[in-house]
C-alpha cells in the first residue's frame, strides 16, 4: 500500500506568504497559486497592484507543473525543450483548453519523491518568478522538515 501526502491549506498559505515576502524584497508584484495534485487551487493570492491577468496565469503554471510533474520552463529550454518548434511536444501549450503553461514560473511540489501539487507565479520576469517560487518551496521544506519529510527545492525539477 502506498502512503499519500496531501497538501493542506495551512501549508499552502505558508508557501504563499513566503513567495509574497520574497516578491516584496525584490520589488515585484506577483500572483501566487498553490494547487493540489489534481491541479486545483488550494490558495491563490494577487498582491495589491499586480496585473489582473496574473491569477489565471499563476494557476495555469501551477496546474502544468503539478500535472506534468516538471518545472514549466523545461518545456522551452533550448535546444531540446520538447515544446519548441520541431520537437515532440510542440503545440502542447494549446492542450487543456489553453491551461498548459510552457514558460517560466511553475514548479511541482515534491515531497519524499512524490509530486503532491504545484506552485505557479505570475507578475515578474522569469528570474523574479523563480525566486518567489523557490521561496515558497523553501518555506514548505522548513515547515515539513521537523516531521521527517523532504521537499525538493530547486528550479529545474524534472520527474
Amino acid at each position: 500500500m502506498k502512503q499519500i501526502y496531501r497538501l493542506e491549506l495551512e501549508e499552502a498559505r505558508a508557501m504563499v506568504r513566503a513567495a509574497i515576502a520574497r516578491s516584496e524584497q525584490i520589488g515585484v508584484l506577483e500572483s501566487v497559486c498553490i494547487v493540489d495534485d489534481g491541479g486545483y487551487p488550494i490558495a491563490l493570492e494577487r498582491m495589491n497592484g499586480a496585473r489582473i491577468t496574473g491569477p489565471q496565469i499563476a494557476w495555469n503554471k501551477a496546474f502544468t507543473a503539478a500535472g506534468h510533474k516538471r518545472s514549466t520552463h523545461l518545456f522551452t529550454t533550448p535546444p531540446n525543450g520538447p515544446a519548441l518548434p520541431g520537437n515532440e511536444a510542440f503545440g502542447i501549450q494549446w492542450s487543456f483548453e489553453g491551461k498548459f503553461a510552457a514558460f517560466v514560473g511553475g514548479f511541482p511540489i515534491v515531497v519524499n519523491g512524490e509530486v503532491i501539487g504545484g506552485v505557479g507565479l505570475s507578475g515578474g520576469n522569469g528570474e523574479q518568478d523563480t525566486q518567489a517560487g523557490l521561496a515558497a518551496l523553501t518555506a514548505l521544506a522548513e515547515l515539513l522538515e521537523p516531521h521527517g519529510l523532504k521537499v525538493l527545492v530547486q528550479a529545474d525539477i524534472k520527474k
